[in-house]
């Protein structure tokens, strides 16, 4: 069962007082469930958020491309195109970072990390609670959102600037979701120090913590982007410590 805290029935779409709190936020919703996703946009909207609605994934991703959202809450198992496809596509052909969700019944560490390695920034497993969905909606939007100072990290030949979002590694552009982002930001700020999982699950998810495969499946993709193609590993794994970044001639 679907659950939320203001008990809105999936067929109740009864007038109810508008939160202007969010309002500034758009949101593509792409769910081929008739009462997920109405239940789902009578609640975001009812907070104040504009909502967009999409039942298969070809009109999804057409909506996608064509409009600027802040985030999109995709569901995995759509007609025409999957949520797979349509995400990779996005990401790959469209060249589009705009933040998204996916929701799901598969819960297995490699689904995941497929979800994510397409260019997913978060999972949510259904059934859910839409008070939970709501607070990664805007856990995502602020991030992607933020206004951010001028700050270039350095980890030997990889830098981020984190006011263009631009990684760059041995002078090559390298291309990574937000919520990768905000993983690798963190852990060059502490460089060479080593950040606690439960401190970078912090840093990055605040209150909302994710699930324990989450955090795992996002380092395994950053891993991907930032060292495979490169001779030197500058992400460590510190067993029973945590993470950090270091350089080779940084280690000892």
């Amino acid at each position: 069962m679907y659950t939320n805290s203001g008990n809105i029935p999936s067929t109740t779409r009864e007038p109810r007082p508008v939160s202007h709190m969010n309002a500034e936020y758009s949101i593509l919703m792409v769910e081929d469930h008739t009462d997920i996703a109405e239940m789902v946009t009578a609640y975001l909207e009812s907070r104040g958020f504009t909502v967009d609605y999409a039942a298969d994934g070809v009109t999804g991703l057409h909506l996608a491309v064509t409009n600027d959202y802040d985030a999109i809450v995709l569901d995995l198992m759509l007609p025409g195109l999957d949520g797979m496809d349509l995400c990779a596509r996005l990401r790959n052909d469209a060249r589009k970072d705009t933040p998204v969700i996916m929701l799901t019944t598969r819960d297995t560490l490699n689904d995941k990390v497929s979800g994510l390695e397409t260019g997913a920034d978060d999972y949510l497993i259904k059934p859910f609670a839409i008070k939970e969905l709501e607070a990664r909606l805007l856990a995502l939007v602020r991030r992607s959102r933020g206004d951010v100072a001028k700050e270039v990290l350095q980890v030997g030949d990889l830098s981020v600037d984190t006011s263009t979002m631009r990684v760059e590694r041995a002078g090559v552009e390298l291309t990574l979701t937000p919520i990768s982002f905000k993983i690798l930001s963190v852990l060059m700020r502490a460089a060479p120090s080593v950040v606690s999982r439960r401190e970078l699950e912090r840093q990055v998810w605040g209150d909302i913590l994710p699930d324990s495969d989450t955090l795992r499946s996002h380092l395994y993709n950053l891993r991907k982007v930032i060292d495979k193609p490169f001779d030197n590993q500058l992400l460590h794994t510190i067993q029973g410590s945590g993470y950090r970044m270091t350089a080779p001639d940084e280690n000892g």
